[in-house]
């Protein structure tokens, strides 16, 4: 099983920066063996994906809309997980959530193949 818990949020102009976190707690399997994700909700809207990285960090993949602002990454020794969000947008408000896949290799952008979700923090970027 693992724990998930997001923090970071907050509240940025646009054009400004913000770095996601994500703690992990895994119990049995290491935190090695999953793929994460970071995914958004804006209200009546979708949950959408935004980026994921692969068991090691070696691949990565974004939604079009953030690609050049946005970066994951992971440490596995910290079992942490990271978005560091540049160059932000009004419309990248939203609630972010991290998410694990469980024995994951590839970052897929699937939400339904991830096993396990923080509780999300909120992002918000005024014009």
């Amino acid at each position: 099983q693992v724990q998930l818990v997001e923090s970071g949020g907050g509240l940025v102009q646009a054009g400004g920066s913000l770095r996601l976190s994500c703690a992990a707690s895994v119990s049995g399997r290491t935190f090695n063996n999953y793929a994460m994700g970071w995914f958004r909700q804006a209200p009546g809207k979708d949950r959408e994906f935004v980026a994921a990285i692969s068991w090691n960090g070696g691949e990565t993949s974004y939604r079009d809309s953030v690609k050049g602002r946005f970066t994951i990454s992971r440490d596995n020794a910290k079992k942490m997980v990271y978005l560091q969000m540049d160059r932000l947008k009004p419309d990248d408000t939203a609630v972010y959530y991290c998410a694990a896949d469980n024995y994951g290799v590839a970052p897929t952008m699937d939400s339904e193949e991830y096993d396990y979700w923080g509780q999300g923090t909120q992002v918000t970027v005024s014009s």
